[in-house]
């Protein structure tokens, strides 16, 4: 596999994945490679909301239509870090840019922005990360634990969030009822 092949892709979650913190999740990855990967849970909203977040850093927020928009869990690593994942502009003070139109951004001032409805035009705001060491997602890729898929903004930030996996899926245009669950070598 080679390098940084995977980023700007979705990770769908099959059916071999029992864990509660990935069952049928939907991963985009921010980072890959030989040091491992990153990427953010999109379609797993938290029980909170922006207000929240809003509440805790002291930004005055008047728009009750953003202040009730749900905070996603990214993942299980480092679960007090919050992460915007953006359309562009990535000029923001903490701005990564993945592709010339997503970015990831983890500063103040993007959250302040978002409250005066003067950020980015899509975003998630997200709490924690997904990661993998050195070769781990690839085993687990192998194992058949994930398939990948080209992402779109349109689905990452496609409003019914329980519709994202599904969305994702369908651009692989095979049933998941005829995934073998072993792999094997020929």
């Amino acid at each position: 596999m080679s390098e940084n092949n995977l980023i700007h892709q979705y990770l769908l979650a099959t059916p071999s994945i029992k864990d509660p913190l990935f069952a049928a999740s939907l991963i985009y990855l921010c980072e890959h490679s030989a040091e491992g990967c990153m990427g953010m849970v999109v379609n797993q909203p938290s029980d909170q909301t922006l207000e929240s977040i809003f509440t805790q850093l002291n930004i005055n927020c008047t728009i009750e239509s953003i202040r009730q928009l749900p905070i996603f869990i990214g993942g299980p690593v480092n679960l007090q870090q919050g992460f915007v994942l953006h359309t562009a502009p990535c000029d923001w003070e903490k701005s990564l840019a993945i592709r010339e139109n997503i970015c990831l951004t983890s500063s103040r001032d993007i959250l302040e922005a978002i409250a005066r409805d003067q950020g980015p035009a899509q975003f998630l705001v997200l709490l924690g990360y997904s990661g993998w060491s050195a070769g781990q997602l690839e085993q687990e890729l192998q194992s058949n634990a994930w398939l990948t898929t080209a992402s779109t903004s349109e689905i990452t930030f496609h409003q019914q969030i329980q519709s994202k996996w599904q969305m994702a899926f369908d651009t692989l245009g095979f049933n998941l009822d005829k995934l073998s669950p072993t792999t094997g070598n020929a």
